[in-house]
């Protein structure tokens, strides 16, 4: 069994919706990325890669590389899903919190999860996506951005 941990935080921009779990969310504001900016599956993804062993999700889908520019994060989930495969794991479960004021994500949490265990060819039961506030302090509670922390457990394959 291997633990991994991951955060990613990206600022607010001018558009219309976040992209957040793959599920597109209407808000007054975008995000500020290379990517879509979807900061869950970010986190998600380096949680995966650091719990087996294989670095941070920047040095296998640099921000630097033309072709991960506006790539969709559900692309980075599935390869990452394939790496750790590759290397002799499985997910167990993933514990996953975005830290946001607004928008407000309790609809869209299943539709989150949903995607997050699909990509990853696990039980929706494995998957859990929460959402905090800050009461209104540092950049997320003055609504400057958005950010998100994973923790997910690996096994063996057999």
């Amino acid at each position: 069994m291997r633990i991994g941990q991951g955060f990613d935080a990206h600022r607010f921009c001018q558009g219309q919706y976040v992209i957040l779990g793959g599920v597109q969310i209407a808000h007054e504001q975008g995000i500020e990325a290379h990517s879509d900016g979807d900061v869950l599956l970010h986190a998600i993804c380096d949680a995966l890669l650091g719990a087996a062993g294989l670095g941070d999700i920047g040095s296998h889908f640099s921000d630097q590389e033309a072709a991960n520019k506006n790539r969709d994060s559900r692309e980075f989930l599935r390869a990452t899903k394939l790496l750790i495969a590759e290397h002799g794991y499985t997910v167990v479960n993933i514990d996953a919190t975005l830290i946001l004021q607004k928008p407000r994500i309790s609809a869209h949490k299943q539709a989150m999860q949903s995607n997050i265990a699909s990509d990853l060819q696990v039980d929706i039961k494995q998957v859990n996506v929460k959402a905090t506030t800050t009461e209104k302090m540092g950049f997320t509670g003055r609504e400057e951005g958005i950010a998100a922390t994973a923790v997910v457990l690996l096994q063996a394959i057999t």
